[in-house]
């Protein structure tokens, strides 16, 4: 099997989105956070590797060609935004405050944490960027000297759970305003969660695209700073 996985140069992309639509599939029937489409997928395709002792070096080179989409999947949710214009130049001062407060509690977050069970300055580094979309996080942690590969694992973990628990954090807190959904989402949760404010309308999801953006321009910003505090 490793040698049809090698040889090939489309397989990794086939049974990673045949696990995809397997976990839409699912998502679809039970209609359940925990069946988010994603993490079924990383489920079924880790399980798919261990099963048939596929090397991941072999799966990943047949199956990068889908990290390269995640730029311009990025870039077109400028689209909500540039729809949901007018609605965010009379809320520009607000939202601008929300998503910079919600960046900074993100970096407080990993700090408190990272002094709790006493990271090293690496490990540390490696977590800052967990709130923001994988192709900003990555140059961040890679830059400041963090561990790249668990900064992507720490990032999907971080997106999928916000995917799977938003619904139920805004009804707990009573939050009903669309705006607000949509900047809270996206700030804490990038694209993965952007997804989930998209379900819930136009303008949900066009402030948490807009939140994606600005909230990865501060955590750039505010990695450099807080790098310095371990």
């Amino acid at each position: 099997m490793n040698e049809l996985v090698s040889s090939s140069a489309s397989f990794g992309v086939v049974i990673s989105l045949l696990a995809f639509y397997v976990g839409t599939l699912l998502k679809k029937k039970f209609k359940l956070g925990i069946f988010n489409p994603l993490l079924i997928a990383i489920i079924l395709t880790v399980a798919f590797l261990l099963v048939f002792k596929i090397d991941y070096e072999n799966y990943y080179a047949s199956a990068k060609y889908l990290s390269w989409l995640l730029t311009p999947a990025t870039v077109s949710l400028a689209i909500p935004l540039y729809i949901e214009i007018e609605r965010l130049k009379k809320n520009i001062k607000a939202i601008l405050i929300s998503i910079f407060v919600g960046s900074l509690v993100s970096l407080l977050c990993v700090l408190v944490m990272s002094m709790l069970f006493g990271f090293n300055h690496a490990q540390y580094i490696t977590f800052l960027p967990k709130s923001i979309t994988t192709a900003i996080g990555m140059s961040v942690s890679q830059e400041l000297g963090g561990i790249v590969p668990i900064t992507v694992a720490a990032i999907v973990v971080t997106g999928i759970l916000g995917n799977m628990i938003a619904e139920t954090v805004l009804k707990i807190f009573k939050i009903t305003d669309p705006v607000a959904k949509g900047l809270a989402i996206g700030t804490s949760a990038h694209a993965i969660g952007t997804a989930k404010a998209m379900e819930f309308g136009e303008t949900e999801g066009a402030m948490s695209s807009l939140a994606i953006v600005v909230a990865g321009i501060l955590t750039v910003i505010g990695a450099q700073i807080f790098a310095m505090f371990i």
